[in-house]
């Protein structure tokens, strides 16, 4: 087996290529030196943390333990997502409407048919992987909803005083933010194998997992994900459409 320790020092190296991003900001006055820094800080932080949080609970091994985790990555990933649309009242309730009920919907799906066993190290980085890739889309969701209620102000106006209902008036935008939301998914999944290496299958394969066993443990979470993504996305978009009005269903 191949030797993948990897020393302090070569990490070291390896952690002065986020060097490259502070320049490339830098050199190009983006303004996100900044959020670079503390991404990069947290991210090691974070890892250490919740590598022994996890081998842990890998021991433990204990019901109770596992469906608590799952919810901590729920609550998490929703909180990230409501962060990105402060400017819709009520995001995080919003965000973890969608995310728990897009991961549930796919872990009930994988469970009852007997893709996974509800131990922690099948559900906890599972739902890692469908909370992570929800959080995305939805927070790309927002972002495009947002920018088509700028740009299309006059057109839903126009929409309303004709006499259509705010959901008639929006549905362009509706399936629009959907649409865009789930577009990095799928087209991950196109391109999988050809461009992106899948971690799960390449991970199961030097674990000494039978090649075909790996295949079918990625098809699974390449589907999975597409499904989480855009059930999560339509939730969170229909359900935050209406804070752009009023109680007379004119826009803010």
């Amino acid at each position: 087996m191949n030797n993948l320790d990897i020393s302090n020092t070569s990490l070291f190296f390896a952690s002065s290529l986020v060097l490259i991003a502070l320049i490339i900001d830098y050199k190009e006055k983006l303004g996100l030196g900044k959020d670079i820094f503390i991404a990069a800080i947290r991210a090691v932080i974070q890892l250490f943390i919740i590598g022994y949080v996890l081998s842990a609970i890998f021991k433990l091994d204990n019901v109770i333990t596992t469906t608590v985790m799952v919810l901590f990555i729920i609550f998490n990933a929703a909180y990230n997502a409501g962060k990105r649309a402060n400017h819709l009242k009520n995001s995080f309730q919003i965000s973890l409407i969608a995310i728990g009920v897009g991961t549930f919907v796919s872990l009930t799906v994988l469970y009852l048919s007997g893709t996974l066993k509800w131990t922690p190290s099948q559900i906890v980085p599972i739902t890692g992987m469908i909370a992570s890739n929800a959080m995305t889309a939805i927070g790309v969701g927002y972002r495009t909803m947002q920018s088509k209620f700028t740009d299309q102000k006059q057109q839903v106006q126009e929409k309303l005083a004709l006499g259509a209902t705010k959901k008639q008036a929006t549905l362009p935008i509706i399936r629009e933010s959907i649409k865009t939301a789930m577009s990095p998914s799928i087209d991950s999944t196109k391109t999988v194998g050809l461009v992106s290496l899948p971690g799960m299958m390449s991970g199961l394969m030097f674990a000494g997992i039978d090649p075909t066993t790996a295949i079918r443990y990625q098809i699974v979470v390449m589907f999975m994900l597409i499904s989480t993504t855009g059930f999560a996305t339509m939730i969170a978009t229909y359900l935050s459409y209406g804070k752009y009005f009023n109680d007379f269903d004119q826009l803010n």
